[in-house]
Parts: C-alpha cells; structure tokens; sequence
C-alpha cells in the first residue's frame, strides 16, 4: 500500500506499507525479533534504513505469557453483580478489574478503565477475540520495553537504523469505528513537535504537536486489518529519526485533560 507524507518545507514523499506475513500462532516464550528476521529472509524482504516496524500487541502478550485461563479466575461480588446485569463472564470481569487502576465510566455494559500502564481503554484492554476458548489475553506488561528490545535485536540482524511500534486497536469518545494507536515506542520519536515553525502564511505554528507513532499505528491498521493474520508491517519512508521517544510520551497528564 503506498500514500504520501508530507511536510511544510518539502515535497510529497512516497510511504510504503509493506506486509510481513508467515509468522506461526505465537505462543508463551517465543523469540519474536527471531520470528520477524526468519519471516522477512523467507519473502526476500531486506529492511532499510528508516524503516518503522509495527507490532501487534497481541502477539507480544501471546509470546510473554499474558494469556489467562478463565478457570483460574475467582470472580468478586462486584463482578458477578455487573455480569449478572448486562449478561457478561463475571470471570472476564474480574480480570477487566484487576487491570484497572481506576474505573473512569462503568455503565450501559461497558467498561472504560485506566489502566496500570496510564491508557484509558475500554475494558482496561483484556481481549477474548482470537484467543483459545476459555482465555483472555491481557495487555503487555511494558509495551515501550518490548518495543526497545525488538529495536535492539532487529538492529543488529539487519544493521540498519529502525524504528519500533507496538500497537492495540482502541476505540474513541465522539467518533465510531476503532484504530491503532501506540502503545511501544523505540528508535523513534513520538510525537512531532512544529511549534515555533512557520506555516505556508509565515504564522508561527503554537500548538502543532502531530502523534507520529499513533499516525503510523493506525496506518498499519490499512494493512493488518483484525482476521489478515499480518500482525507485523513495515512503513517506509517516513523521517522521524531525532531523538528516540517512547509510548508514555502519547500519555496526556491528567492535569491536561480537559475530559476527566
């Protein structure tokens, strides 16, 4: 899939979206940075410089053990009381409590948390969708250190300057339908920052701070789609190579947030 990025000061470039196919049902344990370089060197596929690979989340969980067996779960009276209401697992529930560190809207059968890593996500992101029956898989436990370790180990295999994304499917106040969003950020920065810069009018730019690694995610998503089983891209030919960022920089402060 091939778009355009553009900037102020320059020409469209091309920007390629370029699938990875091939990589096996991850399970607990599995070395994904190896799993990648082997699906790339099976398709003649030679990484560039520049290049941002962009992961899944669901198989890093998978591959760090986050999965959950529902049996091992002992519901609490909260749990079972609000499964009971809108006909949910109360086992789901409980976990969906567990991985909350506080509730910001629990009503009408839906769950909006925040989670232990700062993400306000609907169900604080336990997933039961393509998982084994009698599963949940939970977030990973640090996305932006997975993504610094998938940016060291691709690094050196391939020898070129990478960037790392991992990135989950969130919903959105105000708007339908869902998107990528980062979660993991290395090698790269993540937000892209034009204030002080001048646009085509010669005004000076106040509050242009573009989320790059979440443009980039939700780019992916074009290609991964949610039953494509292509849970990793690579995008080429967007420049955002200054200094390294990570996903909590996506975080706004609450002192920010005009909407809690």
């Amino acid at each position: 899939m091939n778009c355009t990025e553009t900037s102020a000061n320059s020409s469209p470039l091309p920007v390629q979206i370029i699938p990875i196919s091939g990589l096996p049902e991850i399970v607990a344990g599995q070395n994904l940075a190896r799993l990648i370089v082997d699906a790339l060197r099976a398709h003649k596929i030679v990484p560039s410089d520049s290049d941002v690979f962009v992961v899944a989340q669901k198989i890093v969980s998978k591959a760090e053990g986050q999965l959950v067996h529902l049996d091992s779960i002992q519901p609490s009276e909260r749990a079972k009381a609000w499964a009971i209401e809108y006909h949910k697992d109360p086992r789901v529930i409980e976990i969906v409590l567990r991985q909350s560190s506080s509730i910001v809207r629990m009503e009408r059968g839906v769950i909006v948390a925040k989670t232990h890593h700062g993400y306000i996500c609907a169900n604080a992101g336990v997933d039961v969708s393509n998982t084994p029956p009698g599963t949940a898989l939970l977030l990973p436990e640090d996305p932006d250190r997975t993504a610094r370790a998938l940016h060291e180990e691709l690094t050196r295999a391939f020898g070129v300057r990478i960037g790392v994304i991992i990135s989950d499917t969130f919903g959105r106040p105000w708007r339908e339908g869902h998107v990528n969003v980062a979660l993991g950020v290395a090698g790269i920065a993540a937000l892209a920052d034009y204030r002080g810069q001048r646009d085509a009018h010669g005004k000076t730019l106040q509050a242009t701070v573009l989320a790059i690694a979440d443009e980039m995610a939700a780019a992916s998503g074009l290609v991964m789609g949610k039953l494509n089983r292509t849970p990793v891209v690579i995008i080429r030919g967007i420049e955002q190579f200054g200094a390294s960022g990570t996903g909590r920089d996506l975080i706004r402060d609450p002192e920010k947030d005009l909407f809690r």
